[in-house]
């Protein structure tokens, strides 16, 4: 994780030799923390041809104030707000970007959150990889930031500690198909040969699903050296445990068997555990491996530029023990919550509970 995360922040960075039009695609769904702040970053990037694509569900989305703010206030740029109620199957983010990607022009499409906050070099970073003609799917890194209140900050602790790294991980290794869709990009003609996004919008795990058929054309996936930045915005402990428990609802459906075996790497709870039961000998095995679970998590805290991460590694151990609780509800829970819907989920995909 050092070394990419290292890579990840060298000063020069890559421009494409051509720069083909690319459809910044953000999909948006009611009011967030920081939204405007997250969303103008979108009109300032160093590339010369793009267009911006806002996207909405609903017309009476508090949230379309703020898309009318950004446009008048950039309208030297080409910037497009989307209010498109079609929904091509329960998976609201992507029928969001769905309805975007009908009316964009891009030979490149770029799927960034609402929550994503991306500096000026973001798009000819993500871009830059496709000067490979392999390349189908070029993807980035990005960290948790900005966490105000506790379950914030077990949250980026989440985030950042355990998500970013096991991305990494199976990125290098192959272990598992790494394709993060909070900040993704897909050329245009690999999109079609895979059967366009209305397929995936049955799934919870839409970006997964986007990788594995990528990777079946024969195309790559690829990382670009670069980390965007995600805010976290979590008013109570409830919302936190919701939300974890929807996140371990997603890496299960991905990878349910690598999911299942993530609790040999559990090393917090079971050092707890062995202490408990072998009494205060073991209290040694319980220091070393809480000093070494900090002491990384601080490195990569480091390499992250994650200074809010570094303040609330005091939290870490009990981010741990309550993740194996998470665990465990991720396999007998079959309902999950996306912006106050709910859903169950069968076989990997989702039913929406009316």
């Amino acid at each position: 994780m050092s070394g990419f995360g290292l890579h990840a922040q060298r000063a020069d960075t890559p421009s494409p030799a051509t720069h083909p039009l690319v459809s910044l695609i953000k999909p948006v769904c009611g009011l967030e923390k920081n939204l405007y702040e997250n969303l103008v970053t979108a009109c300032n990037q160093d590339y010369p041809n793009y267009e911006v694509i806002y996207s909405l569900q609903n017309k009476n989305d508090p949230a379309l104030k703020i898309l009318e703010k950004i446009r008048s206030e950039n309208s030297n740029k080409k910037i497009l707000i989307v209010v498109d109620e079609t929904a091509v199957g329960p998976n609201g983010r992507l029928c969001n970007i769905y309805n975007a990607s009908q009316k964009s022009s891009g030979e490149i499409f770029v799927f960034s959150d609402s929550d994503m906050f991306l500096e000026k070099d973001y798009l000819q970073n993500i871009i830059a990889p496709f000067e490979d003609q392999k390349v189908g799917v070029s993807c980035t890194l990005f960290k948790a930031w900005k966490a105000n209140n506790i379950p914030e900050s077990l949250e980026l602790l989440s985030f950042n500690a355990d998500f970013v790294p096991s991305i990494v991980f199976a990125y290098v290794t192959k272990a598992s198909i790494a394709c993060p869709g909070g900040s993704q990009a897909i050329r245009r003609d690999v999109l079609e040969k895979i059967g366009g996004l209305k397929p995936l919008a049955n799934y919870l795990v839409e970006d997964f699903e986007l990788g594995q058929r990528v990777l079946k054309t024969g195309f790559k996936i690829h990382f670009a050296p670069y980390v965007a930045a995600t805010g976290v915005d979590l008013k109570s402990f409830k919302d936190w445990w919701r939300h974890q428990v929807y996140w371990d609802q997603n890496t299960r459906a991905a990878n349910p068997v690598g999911f299942f075996f993530t609790w040999i790497i559990r090393g917090i709870p079971f050092a707890c555990l062995y202490t408990l039961l072998a009494g205060p000998q073991a209290a040694a095995v319980f220091a070393v491996t809480l000093g070494t679970r900090i002491t990384t998590t601080i490195i990569n805290s480091l390499f992250l530029k994650d200074t809010d991460g570094i303040k609330a590694v005091w939290l870490l151990p009990f981010r741990d023990l309550l993740g194996i609780f998470v665990w465990f509800a991720s396999f007998v829970k079959r309902k999950t919550y996306w912006k106050g819907r709910q859903f169950i989920i069968q076989k990997g995909k989702m039913v929406e509970v009316s």
